[in-house]
């Protein structure tokens, strides 16, 4: 989705997928100011919203995006696999994902260019155009008590729209199947006529599914959220105006909206952009995006009390829901600490107060910060490739550790086991 890459290997990845917009790290270690521009406060407003289909939950960023030659989809192209989407992924040079899924549960899979696992098996890949693979992914949802699927929809128009729209009717129809809940996450970047063929697309594709029983409601209305409002970057050029127009033309539809926001939302610094706080007021709740941001368990607790928690107290004065990112670590970058660090952001988000929680991501093993299935031991990731597994750090895990552990944070979070700094959750029972 929004992409952090700390070498030059990384680098090559970034060839054939789509705009994202990261920033660099830092550790939160700042004084937070005075908001400028801000000289209204909602008095009107219930605070917090009450519990309902993101408020109290634990939501899963869901990219959705990945596709083979063969596999029948509309795309047919190694779609988020190969940096060229034309040649079936291979080498460092010919590959868009830094960590390796468990392909086990899937009945249908892909040949790549990859040398076999190192357990013999052929390196073989899923493709979401297949709807068993959507019905498991959304088993897993159902298994490890993942409530929402925030699934991502970037430019919709051009060679992905087709493949997008697909994936999206079998998200809708695995989400009803499993009790699952689902809205539509607008990715707007690199989005160059966004601010009319958001309103388009809404009206005449995506709208239709706010009346599925699956569709997530929040207040009553349907949620939308849309990312990357804000960020100080050359792939997010929108105006204060235009991102305004938007904002209100969704709550004209009866929408409630989450806006996904950089880090720095509230001093509109870093990676925001000045004098842009008219804006993140607008949204009914806020997500801040972390990737990137920290990597470590101290860095954390620095955002704890530098960011997150004065995000909470201008949030509640402001009467605007937060949903804080946690996320599991880059994998790659042996950030993950066998658990640990995702565990604390959990602790930390529910000890600040947060209203829901994004878990950045479900499937986003482009930037190794996936909480499905992952390759366990080198014995399931192509031999010599350089993809590192699950047991990275000398602590075996299962493939399904960080699903797991996901449900225990959301446990916790929802005050079914008390809050504790101690991770419950077994790497590999």
């Amino acid at each position: 989705m929004k992409k952090i890459f700390k070498s030059s290997f990384y680098v090559l990845l970034v060839m054939g997928m789509i705009a994202s917009c990261t920033k660099g790290i830092d550790t939160g270690m700042f004084k937070p100011k005075p908001v400028s521009g801000d000289s209204t406060t909602d008095t009107t407003t219930t605070w917090p919203s009450p519990a309902g289909d993101v408020v109290g939950k634990i939501t899963v960023g869901y990219q959705g995006w990945f596709a083979c030659k063969g596999d029948n989809s509309p795309i047919n192209l190694w779609w988020h696999w190969a940096s060229d989407w034309n040649v079936a992924p291979s080498t460092s040079a010919n590959t868009s994902i830094i960590s390796w899924p468990d392909v086990r549960d899937y009945t249908t899979t892909y040949a790549t260019g990859w040398p076999n696992l190192g357990n013999g098996n052929p390196a073989n890949l899923y493709s979401d155009n297949d709807d068993q693979t959507v019905d498991v992914q959304f088993s897993w949802m159902q298994q490890y008590d993942l409530d929402v699927a925030a699934l991502q929809r970037f430019n919709p128009n051009g060679i992905e729209g087709p493949i997008r729209d697909a994936v999206t009717a079998l998200v809708k129809t695995k989400a009803e199947k499993y009790g699952r809940k689902f809205y539509i996450m607008y990715d707007v970047s690199g989005w160059t006529n966004m601010q009319t063929e958001i309103k388009t697309d809404w009206t005449n594709k995506m709208k239709a599914y706010t009346a599925s029983t699956a569709y997530a409601m929040q207040n009553g209305k349907p949620v939308v959220c849309i990312w990357g409002f804000g960020f100080n970057d050359n792939n997010h050029p929108f105006t204060t105006t235009a991102c305004l127009d938007v904002i209100q033309w969704f709550k004209d539809q009866g929408c409630y909206v989450i806006g996904g926001v950089p880090t720095h939302w509230r001093d509109q610094n870093s990676d925001s952009k000045p004098a842009f706080i008219s804006v993140y007021k607008a949204f009914n709740m806020l997500s801040p995006w972390m990737v990137g941001r920290f990597s470590k368990i101290i860095d954390s607790d620095n955002f704890y009390t530098n960011v997150n928690k004065p995000d909470v107290d201008y949030c509640k004065a402001n009467k605007i829901d937060y949903q804080p990112c946690v996320m599991p670590g880059t994998l790659q970058n042996g950030d993950r600490v066998h658990g640990d660090f995702m565990w604390r952001q959990f602790y930390n988000m529910k000890r600040a107060g947060a209203q829901g929680i994004y878990i950045s991501m479900f499937d986003e093993y482009n930037e190794s910060n996936q909480i499905a299935k992952t390759a366990e031991s080198q014995a399931f990731v192509p031999a010599g490739s350089g993809f590192k597994s699950l047991d990275e750090d000398g602590t075996p895990c299962s493939s399904d550790y960080y699903l797991r552990l996901t449900g225990d944070g959301a446990k916790m979070f929802k005050g079914q086991i008390a809050l504790t700094t101690i991770r419950p959750t077994i790497p590999k029972p």
